[in-house]
């Protein structure tokens, strides 16, 4: 118990001096509190584990005191002290949720005894909490592995074998466009209809070849070489390649990055893929007039590179969605579910991580943290770069 937070609230002076003292000798330095209302005013600066309480006081007794404790601090065990004749007080506290009561005159024993039954209880439930997180984690996990099982197995051939009939497609809706098009057929009947309805069979082809292309680019090993990279070029040239879009939806792009952030060894070519994966994403969220800010500045053996947007933000319960595959929170034909997905996974291949931090009608925030040295396997096993 040397790291057990315990809180004496007791309005005799005597008592809490005596008791404390005893305590110290056991190696607990109890924080203390003469009322309810001092004991509620601590809690609020320094949390306590257990709190022993005395049930009569002046003012706001005990079991008042208990109820503010158990609302606005579930987790706190608290430890009623009675006198001989109220023990009924101490039944109806542990009624109101205390863990146990002990009558006055209390023995240290069986106060110290008390005191580490009420912590042990605290750290089974932390670790259930913990094993509970884990759990919901792997399951998670087994999900994300279980999906990319199947687009191991799928990908490779199904998207060579889809490729091939929408270039036929896609081609053919272009020879047909342009027979539209000429002079001979410009006063055809519902031209306007069929114009309309081989510009949705284009968009659609583009975007299952945008779906086959990330499908690829999922489950494909390609050799990668670690070179020195210019953080602020690499932004500038992502920014470059995004601005067409941002104009197309009057987003203003800004660049904020310190001068320090100077350089490190990676793989340029992935990470212009996952700065355009953000920007783009980070384009789509943010209504007309609004901002998409590119941020970077040194870390500890590193760089930090935040994409930042206006847009309405992420539902708390989709922060870790969005990076599963085939999730996304795009109307349906706008998005594949893999950017993100993508992303992550360049990311965390290169060393580094990607996580989001987002808030309902303020916008989103990505966060790319990368080492400064990459550690690149290559399908031979060879490695590539310095490890950090």
């Amino acid at each position: 118990m040397a790291n057990l937070r315990l809180l004496l609230v007791d309005d005799e002076a005597d008592f809490r001096t005596t008791l404390v003292k005893r305590l110290k000798r056991r190696g607990i330095d109890p924080q203390e509190a003469c009322s309810g209302d001092e004991c509620l005013e601590v809690l609020e600066t320094d949390p306590a584990d257990v709190v022993v309480l005395d049930v009569k006081m002046p003012g706001m007794d005990g079991i008042e005191t208990l109820r503010h404790i158990k609302k606005q601090y579930p987790r706190t065990e608290v430890i009623m002290l009675t006198g001989h004749a109220t023990t009924q007080d101490g039944v109806d506290g542990i009624k109101q949720g205390a863990f146990d009561y002990l009558s006055k005159p209390i023995e240290l024993d069986h106060l110290m005894g008390k005191i580490k039954q009420a912590h042990d209880k605290i750290l089974r439930e932390e670790e259930k909490r913990r094993e509970a997180e884990f759990r919901a984690r792997m399951e998670q996990q087994m999900i994300a592995t279980e999906r990319l099982a199947s687009l191991g197995t799928l990908a490779a051939g199904v998207a060579h074998e889809i490729n091939n009939p929408l270039a036929i497609i896609k081609e053919s809706a272009g020879w047909m466009g342009a027979i539209l098009n000429k002079e001979d057929l410009a006063d055809m009947p519902r031209k306007a209809d069929f114009l309309l309805a081989l510009d949705k069979i284009e968009k659609g082809v583009e975007r299952a070849r945008r779906i086959t292309h990330q499908l690829l680019g999922t489950v494909k090993q390609t050799d990668s070489a670690a070179v020195e990279v210019d953080i602020q070029e690499l932004v500038d040239e992502a920014v470059d390649l995004t601005a067409k879009e941002a104009r197309h939806k009057d987003v203003e792009i800004i660049r904020n990055l310190e001068a320090s952030v100077g350089t490190l060894w990676s793989d340029p070519y992935k990470l212009r893929q996952v700065l355009i994966n953000l920007l783009t994403n980070a384009i789509h969220a943010t209504p007309s007039g609004g901002k998409v800010t590119v941020s970077g500045e040194p870390m500890e053996h590193g760089v930090v590179i935040h994409i930042e947007d206006t847009g309405q933000g992420i539902p708390r319960e989709n922060l870790e969605k969005i990076f599963e595959p085939f999730f996304s929170t795009k109307p349906p034909g706008e998005g594949t579910g893999l950017g993100l997905f993508v992303s992550r996974s360049i990311v965390e291949k290169l060393g580094g991580t990607l996580t989001v931090e987002s808030q309902l009608g303020h916008g989103s925030r990505f966060t790319v943290r990368l080492p400064e040295y990459t550690r690149i396997v290559n399908g031979d096993g060879e490695r590539e770069g310095t490890s950090v």
